[in-house]
């Protein structure tokens, strides 16, 4: 090891114990310090370990979370980094934590950002990749979805003999032959039954031809068994296989993958794509299912995924959304809760949510007027453009509240007429809850998951 990787790695652990010790929280200002000092540190840090990256526009975060989980049965050493550090300087801080014995065999499970992949590959090597989907998101930052598609693979491409587990139900997964060997994961539960994706769906094109991909099965969005009527596309070979969906409510799934009995403590069918995935990665490293099974069954919500919280007598469902699929998939599962609820919409623009928020008219918010809410808050940055997609949806002015500021949320909260909350939130609004939630001693901790 060299003196500036030396140096570098002495000044981020130092404040890293500093701000643990005397900030009680994580943060990716280490990770900072020490690229500051010697920009190829990662390098260094990550030399013995597996590294698995997690990637793609939703379902990464907890795909990595039960992943780590399921691992963790296997192996004793499994490091992952905090939700939101999934960019260099935040993996680079998740490196410095590390406190794996020696001789140990190492795995790192990395949460990484689509368009920060090309960055930290150039200096780690991952032996596996997993695409959970690609989908329109922060068009602002991301571009069109084959943009992203185009940033992930030259990410991969870097680490060319690493294996791509990529999501089979995607299109866009099969539509460029790529550097790495790939194996693909997806749904085979339904029989065939001829059909097309929804009018309103991205990446519905034949690759090949661009004719319109017609379906034998679709479980959401353009997920799928697709083919292409005018030529040879279609879904690929699967690897490991979903083959019965045993049973799905708001807050739990059980299903069937490879032969094999799970159960995850999560509700809606995005979410058991994210069992799926992470079971695969799982099956690649031969780990036995009756400790999959105990991984996946790791009943601990992960930040910001419907996640718990208690708010006065208040029971608060808090999920993040961000883009029109995503949001779509959260108000299925929304559906199918048996008892009352109320809701709450936090809508932000920075730059981490998005600053154009325009998406939330592509999503689905007309489900709502179907469903039986007595009472609405419209909150964030943007709650008028809120409270606007959600009366153009068809829910009543009159049930609907609208609240500028984070504290007047906490407090409406309290006073909504059902025990049941759901608090659907992008990023930032997400974290500015939790801070103030934390500080006024409704949970602990608040900015992460860390």
């Amino acid at each position: 090891m060299g003196i500036r990787s030396t140096a570098a790695i002495l000044v981020g652990k130092s404040s890293q114990w500093l701000l643990k010790t005397f900030f009680k929280g994580g943060s990716s200002l280490p990770g900072k310090l020490a690229l500051r000092i010697d920009p190829k540190v990662l390098d260094q840090l990550a030399k013995d370990y597996q590294v698995v990256v997690i990637t793609g526009t939703n379902g990464k975060t907890l795909t990595t979370a039960l992943t780590v989980n399921i691992l963790r049965q296997e192996f004793d050493s499994v490091l992952t980094n905090p939700t939101g550090a999934n960019m260099v300087q935040g993996i680079v801080s998740t490196f410095l934590s590390a406190k794996a014995k020696k001789g140990d065999t190492k795995f790192a499970v990395l949460e990484i950002d689509e368009a920060s992949l090309r960055e930290v590959t150039k200096y780690i090597k991952p032996e596996l990749f997993v695409f959970t989907n690609i989908f329109r998101d922060q068009m602002d930052r991301y571009g069109e979805i084959y943009t992203t598609y185009k940033l992930i693979v030259e990410g991969a491409s870097q680490s060319p003999d690493a294996l791509i587990l990529a999501n089979g139900d995607a299109p866009i997964f099969h539509s460029v032959k790529t550097i790495n060997p790939q194996k693909f994961y997806g749904f085979d539960h339904l029989p065939d039954k001829e059909q097309l994706a929804h009018y309103n769906t991205d990446n519905v094109l034949c690759p090949n031809c661009q004719h319109i991909l017609h379906y034998k099965m679709l479980t959401y969005a353009n997920l799928g068994k697709y083919y292409c009527p005018n030529c040879s596309f279609k879904r690929p070979a699967l690897d490991y296989r979903l083959t019965e969906l045993t049973a799905m409510t708001n807050k739990q799934a059980s299903f069937v993958i490879d032969g094999e009995p799970y159960q995850i403590e999560v509700g809606g069918l995005y979410n058991i794509y994210n069992a799926l995935a992470a079971t695969a990665v799982a099956e690649h490293y031969h780990v036995a299912p009756e400790k999959i099974r105990a991984g996946l069954a790791y009943d601990e919500k992960v930040f910001g995924r419907q996640e718990v919280i208690h708010i006065g007598e208040k029971e608060c469902t808090l999920v993040l959304v961000k883009n029109p699929v995503g949001l779509n998939q959260v108000i299925d599962m929304i559906g199918l809760t048996p008892d009352s609820f109320s809701l709450v919409c936090l809508l932000n623009a920075n730059y981490a949510d998005g600053i154009d928020v325009s998406w939330i008219w592509d999503g689905n918010h007309e489900a709502f007027a179907d469903m039986e809410i007595p009472a609405v808050i419209a909150g964030g940055d943007r709650h008028k453009d809120m409270a606007l997609r959600l009366t153009v949806a068809g829910i009543p002015a009159e049930k609907i509240t609208e609240v500028a500021s984070i504290d007047d949320t906490i407090q409406k909260i309290q006073q909504l007429p059902t025990k049941h909350v759901y608090i659907l939130a992008t990023y930032t609004a997400v974290l500015q809850l939790r801070k103030r939630l934390a500080e006024k001693g409704f949970i602990k901790g608040g900015m992460s998951n860390d």
